[in-house]
């Protein structure tokens, strides 16, 4: 379960991301959550350094899902493992569950300022509110129905955390093993360059060579859909 938290002036990853998907007025789907990505790791950017860090770590982790699905979205032929498609599709699942959420609180929150907090069907209209148990009602009963409703509860409490440690690779350190391998061989294929990388580095690999595309550094050609991508050292430089 993720952490939510929410100030005046700042949001949990939630419920920036849905401000950022209703703002474009989209759907919560797979390509929305691509299209804000890069609104999204702005986002990210901008966030106080003394923001505590289980928050900034529940951004990241978000951050990174976003960014996967954004690499699948331009990389189609990139295979996702069974784990990336569920943690996906588990982002998809519980923004759209937020949302549920947010809207039901705006709702009760209306029904909580106009008074209008009960409803009661009109015979017992203006009568004193009353429990009353059936007879056969016993201590056990009530300790079943207790047991039965802290076991519904204990399905939404957090999960127990894990440490993950990985390598971080930054796209500058890519740009520049990018620069020196095509400086060598003029020109390089996707695959060779991706080869016996972790699936981290090859987005971070293609990333870069969006970046040196759009400086006009190198140029990409691909003779056929999901066929390799081959970067040239562009010449007038």
């Amino acid at each position: 379960m993720s952490y939510e938290l929410k100030l005046e002036q700042f949001s949990g990853p939630l419920e920036k991301l849905l401000e950022l998907i209703e703002a474009r007025k989209l759907e919560i789907t797979q390509i929305s959550l691509a299209d804000v990505t890069a609104d999204f790791l702005k986002y990210v950017k901008s966030l106080p350094s003394e923001t505590e860090m289980r928050v900034l770590a529940d951004f990241l982790r978000v951050a990174a899902q976003l960014i996967l699905i954004k690499s699948k979205a331009l990389l189609p032929s990139l295979e996702l493992e069974p784990e990336e498609k569920t943690d996906i599709e588990n982002l998809e699942k519980r923004l759209k569950l937020y949302k549920e959420f947010k809207e039901a609180g705006l709702h009760m929150r209306q029904l909580w300022s106009e008074k209008n907090v009960s409803f009661s069907r009109e015979f017992f209209i203006g009568r004193q509110p009353a429990f009353y148990p059936p007879e056969d009602l016993g201590a056990r009963d009530l300790l079943a129905a207790i047991r039965k409703l802290a076991e519904s509860l204990r399905e939404l409490a957090p999960l127990d955390t894990e440490k993950i440690k990985t390598a971080i690779v930054s796209i500058e350190e890519k740009v520049e093993e990018l620069l020196k391998r095509i400086g060598a061989d003029s020109e390089l294929k996707f695959s060779g360059v991706a080869k016996n990388k972790s699936k981290s580095e090859i987005i971070v690999l293609f990333l870069a060579i969006l970046h040196l595309l759009k400086d006009r550094l190198v140029t990409i050609e691909q003779n056929a859909t999901f066929s390799d991508i081959i970067v040239k050292y562009e010449q007038w430089h």
